[in-house]
C-alpha cells in the first residue's frame, strides 16, 4: 500500500513565501522599478516578461537571477511615451498578475492564457492559424476568403519574415456572433485557404491552416509558428539587403562560461518593443533555462546578456546546437522588425473591412510586412506596416492616394518607420554578470 501523500504539499512553499512585486517610482527619477521575488519554477521569466510587454511597457533595464530555487527580477520601465507607470489601473494589474493573488507562479500557472490580441476580451470565438509563402495581395485574399463566408474577423496578428507569412485570426460568424464550429463550414473554409496559401510550384513547404482550441499567447504562438517552418533558414536571414540594412542586424553570440557551467548568450541589436520578451520566449519554447540575465539599453541600442543551461541542466556543448540558438535568436528579434510606414486606420467595425482596406493597399502596389488588427467594440482598430513589393520605402503618394480613397470612411494616420541610428551598437553601457556570481543584486 502506497503511503499516503498530501496533494496540498507540493504549494507549502508557495503559501509560506507567497510571490511578492513591488512597484516604486521613487528610487528612479526617470522609470518605474517593477521588482518581483518568487519561488522559482521552470517558465517564469517568460510568464513574467509577458506580463509587462502585453502593456506595452518599455524595459531600459533589467537585472535577473534564479539560482537556488529563489526567482528575483528588476524590471527598469516606462510607458510607450517614456513616462513613469503612474496609472493606478496599470498598476494594480501588475501587481494583480505578478503579486500572491496571480496563478502564474503556481503549478497551474502554464495554463494561464495569457494574451489573446490587444489585452482585450474578444469574446466567443474561433482561432484561425496560418503559415505560408508570402506575396503582395496575400492579406487581401484571404481576408476576402473570410468575408464570403459570412466570418467578421474580430483580432488578428500577421508577421511576415523571409518571404513566410503566419497569421493568428480570431473570428466569429457574421449572423450570431459566436464561434464556428460547423465541420462542414470549417471544411470549405480550411480548403479555400489553402488554394490562398498554396506557394509556388517549387515552395516545398506550400501554406497549412489550422484551428486551434483553447486560448494561446498569440505572440508565442506566431513564434512557435514561423520557427517550426524554420523561418531562420540556413543563414538566419542575414546574408541579404543593402549595406543600411546591416546597421539593424542583431549582433548575436554564444559562449560557454566554464567556471560556472552557463552557456552566456549576447545579443547586441537595435532596441525596441517587446524585444526582451521575443528573446526568452525563444529561448523558453527551445528548452532552454535562463539563470541569469542583464539587459541594458541607451534609448537606441539593447544589450543582453544571458546565462543559460538547457532544461538537463547541461550548457550548449556542441558547435551546430550554439549556431541553431544563433540563427533562431536573430530570427526572432527580425520577425518583428518594420520598415517603411506604418498605417493606423481606425474606423466602425463590419463584415468586409479587412477585405476592403487590404485590396485598397493592394491596388496601390502596397506589401503588408506586418499587422495588428483588434476590434473594441463597435471600433476597428488597425495597424499595418507596409512597404512597396520590392522592400523598399513607400512613395509618400501613395500613402496620400490610399487615403483619398478610404480617408472618407475611416480615419487613417500614416507614419513612417524610423530608421536605425548608424551608431555603434558596442559602444553603448551594459551592466554585465560575468564578475557577479556568489553577490546579491545590486542596490537598484
Amino acid at each position: 500500500m502506497w503511503p499516503y501523500f498530501d496533494p496540498e504539499y507540493e504549494n507549502l512553499s508557495l503559501h509560506i513565501n507567497p510571490p511578492r512585486v513591488c512597484i516604486d517610482n521613487t528610487a528612479c527619477d526617470e522609470c518605474t522599478l517593477v521588482k518581483v521575488d518568487s519561488m522559482n519554477k521552470t517558465g517564469i521569466l517568460l510568464e513574467v516578461v509577458q506580463v509587462l510587454s502585453d502593456l506595452d511597457l518599455a524595459i531600459s533595464k533589467a537585472y535577473i537571477t534564479s539560482d537556488g530555487g529563489w526567482f528575483m527580477d528588476v524590471f527598469h520601465v516606462t510607458d510607450q511615451h517614456g513616462r513613469k507607470i503612474t496609472d493606478p489601473q496599470t498598476i494594480e494589474y501588475i501587481e494583480k498578475a505578478l503579486g500572491p493573488e496571480s496563478n502564474i507562479f503556481g503549478p497551474k500557472g502554464d495554463s494561464s492564457p495569457g494574451r489573446l490580441v490587444g489585452m482585450r476580451s474578444i469574446g466567443d470565438h474561433t482561432a484561425v492559424e496560418l503559415i505560408g509563402t508570402d506575396r503582395p495581395g496575400l492579406l487581401s485574399e484571404i481576408f476576402a476568403v473570410l468575408a464570403n463566408l459570412h466570418c467578421n474577423i474580430i483580432a488578428a496578428e500577421v508577421w511576415t519574415h523571409r518571404m513566410r507569412v503566419a497569421c493568428v485570426l480570431y473570428i466569429n460568424d457574421e449572423a450570431t456572433g459566436r464561434a464556428v464550429d460547423d465541420s462542414e463550414r470549417l471544411s470549405v473554409m480550411k480548403e479555400q485557404l489553402r488554394n490562398v496559401l498554396a506557394g509556388r510550384g517549387d515552395d516545398a513547404r506550400g501554406g497549412r491552416t489550422n484551428f486551434s482550441v483553447g486560448s494561446t499567447h498569440v505572440d508565442r504562438r506566431l513564434h512557435q509558428l514561423m520557427r517550426a517552418d524554420e523561418d531562420y533558414g540556413s543563414d538566419g536571414g542575414l546574408t541579404e539587403g543593402t549595406d543600411s540594412d546591416l546597421v539593424s542586424r542583431p549582433v548575436v553570440t554564444v559562449e560557454n562560461c566554464g567556471e560556472k557551467a552557463y552557456s552566456v548568450v549576447t545579443v547586441r541589436c537595435k532596441d525596441r518593443s517587446k524585444l526582451l520578451f521575443d528573446i526568452v520566449c525563444t529561448l523558453t519554447d527551445m528548452l532552454y533555462v535562463v539563470f541569469h540575465a542583464s539587459i541594458s539599453s541607451d534609448g537606441v541600442y539593447a544589450l543582453q546578456e544571458l546565462y543559460i543551461r538547457r532544461n538537463d541542466d547541461r550548457t550548449l556543448d556542441s558547435k551546430d546546437e550554439r549556431e541553431r540558438v544563433i540563427k533562431c535568436i536573430e530570427a526572432a528579434i527580425l520577425r518583428r522588425v518594420s520598415e517603411g510606414f506604418s498605417l493606423e486606420i481606425c474606423g466602425r467595425d463590419r463584415v468586409g473591412l479587412l477585405s476592403d482596406v487590404t485590396r485598397v493597399l493592394r491596388e496601390h502596389g502596397l506589401s503588408v510586412m506586418r499587422a495588428d488588427v483588434t476590434t473594441v467594440g463597435e471600433q476597428a482598430v488597425d495597424v499595418f506596416y507596409v512597404c512597396d513589393p520590392s522592400g523598399t520605402p513607400v512613395d509618400t503618394r501613395a500613402i496620400e492616394a490610399l487615403r483619398r480613397e478610404i480617408g472618407h470612411t475611416v480615419m487613417l494616420n500614416a507614419k513612417k518607420v524610423a530608421a536605425p541610428s548608424p551608431s555603434d551598437p558596442a559602444n553603448a553601457s551594459f551592466f554585465s554578470f560575468g564578475s557577479f556570481f556568489g553577490k546579491l543584486l545590486p542596490n537598484i
